[in-house]
């Protein structure tokens, strides 16, 4: 499956909060990344990802292992993904540290998820905050079949629309990126 998804920053955040909380009930998380990568950047030059990503929320905390190919859509960045819920994150890290992986970037993010259909699509839209990294961001998602890509970037566009956001808001900054530049100011 290809995780079709755009990210923007949201300019008027308590205003995109209203419109969504008209769609869906939102569930405040917290999600605890860690990035890893074989010794060289081998994923990173495949442009691949392999992520454990620990999801502390109201319900619980669960932890999922993720792993993101090559991007199949340059404008959006949306990627095949698959991903699995493991038992035990400690043990997740040391199977992946026991194979050679190394964790490359970890960080936190301060989530509030809605899900809710529109367009005939099961959507996922995240306003994140990352305490290290300026402003709010907004992501719209959908998982679909490789020949959907396009229709589906072109619902979650209509989507933003509605909730105020335009082209000019979009992004394909990666989370990752822009922490390891405001870690490497403060050195």
């Amino acid at each position: 499956m290809i995780e079709a998804e755009l990210k923007a920053r949201v300019h008027a955040p308590t205003e995109v909060v209203r419109m969504l909380d008209d769609r869906a009930v939102g569930m405040a998380e917290i999600y605890e990344d860690t990035y890893y990568d074989l010794p060289g950047g081998v994923l990173d030059r495949k442009d691949a990802e392999l992520r454990v990503r620990t999801v502390y929320g109201p319900t619980g905390t669960r932890t999922v292992l993720t792993y993101k190919g090559a991007q199949v859509d340059e404008a959006s960045g949306s990627k095949p993904e698959q991903e699995t819920v493991v038992g035990d994150a400690e043990a997740t890290h040391a199977i992946l540290r026991g194979l050679g992986y190394e964790p490359v970037i970890a960080f936190r993010k301060k989530c509030r998820n809605y899900a809710f259909t529109e367009r005939g699509r099961d959507l996922l839209a995240t306003l994140v905050r990352v305490p290290e990294v300026d402003g709010t961001f907004l992501e719209v998602e959908t998982l679909v079949d490789a020949d959907q890509v396009t229709p589906a970037l072109d619902d979650i566009r209509a989507v933003l629309a509605a909730l105020g956001i335009g082209e000019a808001d979009l992004t394909r900054e990666l989370y990752t990126d822009a922490v390891r530049a405001r870690r490497s100011t403060l050195l």
